[in-house]
């Protein structure tokens, strides 16, 4: 890597990271499970899978099948519960040099605010994405991010409760993107992420019957780019906070269109679980570029294709 490209970004408030490469929520883990084949330490920042309050076991298996251009999974939040993340993964984090958000979710905005309330002061945590895809109980089991009112509130409420810097996660799955984006900005949001995975499924056509065991699943990898991309295009173009973009980034090339059309930093997901060091080629790609095409620093890139 070139030592004179200038890779770091700032992101959701004084938030700073060494450089623009993100581990996604849900593909990484807790980043620990990657301490023989990666240095974390090397990333720009790491988003550990989606917590909740109590543990949860997730969806019934089948969870994950590969499909034309991508991964469909419905592994259901999965995960260890709040309190099990503070005691073992955070103190782990700590020892760490690269910053680590948790993705928090939720059925309610109370269980919103209440994970974002025990995060808070917990060392090794430096801020909160929140998935804002989840079914909002109080209106029928509809999507928070599918309506602004309720990404609003939700925002709100998770502000009011920590000092964190605070990322809000954007579902495809919408009428108007841009609308959420702006709803969740005026609401006090530090940042937006986008896009989450997109809606589909997959059928067993000898079994007839669907392939995943929740039936649906959410699309990822590079059959979404194309969307992702024109996502962060637009809400880049109407929000003054950074937007983090993430959808089907397998390498360098793709993230730098990423930034060109507005975003400050990237997420890689699907990459990395067809090979862990993913992330490391995006990183080491990014400079390479920056210094053969003679760019100081990568905010230089942001937004320039849109001018």
């Amino acid at each position: 890597m070139s030592k004179s490209a200038d890779l770091s970004v700032k992101v959701a408030g004084a938030l700073r990271l060494a450089n623009p490469v993100i581990a996604a929520s849900g593909t990484w883990g807790y980043g620990d499970e990657y301490g023989d084949l990666v240095d974390v330490n090397k990333l720009g920042a790491i988003i550990c899978k989606g917590t909740t309050l109590a543990p949860r076991d997730g969806n019934p298996q089948p969870r994950i099948v590969e499909v034309t251009g991508g991964v469909l999974n419905s592994v259901g939040l999965q995960n260890i519960g709040v309190e099990a993340l503070v005691a073992e993964k955070a103190p782990v984090w700590a020892t760490w040099k690269v910053p680590v958000l948790v993705n928090i979710a939720g059925s309610t905005i109370d269980e919103y605010a209440q994970l974002a309330a025990r995060l808070e002061g917990v060392a090794g945590i430096s801020g909160i994405e929140v998935n804002i895809s989840c079914p909002n109980v109080s209106k029928g089991g509809m999507s928070f991010g599918a309506d602004p009112s309720a990404a609003s509130e939700i925002t709100s409420a998770v502000k009011a409760a920590t000092t964190l810097p605070v990322m809000v996660k954007l579902s495809p799955n919408v009428t108007d993107i841009v609308a959420i984006a702006q709803a969740v900005e005026k609401a006090g949001a530090d940042a937006v992420s986008l896009i989450n995975t997109v809606s589909g499924m997959a059928i067993d056509v000898k079994q007839r019957k669907p392939v995943l065991g929740n039936v649906t699943g959410g699309l990822s990898g590079p059959a979404i780019k194309p969307i992702a991309l024109l996502m962060v295009y637009r809400v880049a173009g109407c929000v003054k906070i950074p937007v983090i973009g993430c959808g089907g980034i397998m390498n360098a090339m793709d993230a730098l269109e990423f930034i060109m059309a507005g975003a400050t930093a990237v997420q890689v997901g699907t990459a990395g679980l067809a090979d862990p060091r993913a992330m490391l080629h995006v990183i080491d790609g990014l400079a390479k570029y920056l210094a053969s095409n003679g760019v100081r620093s990568i905010g230089e890139l942001r937004g320039v294709a849109r001018r």
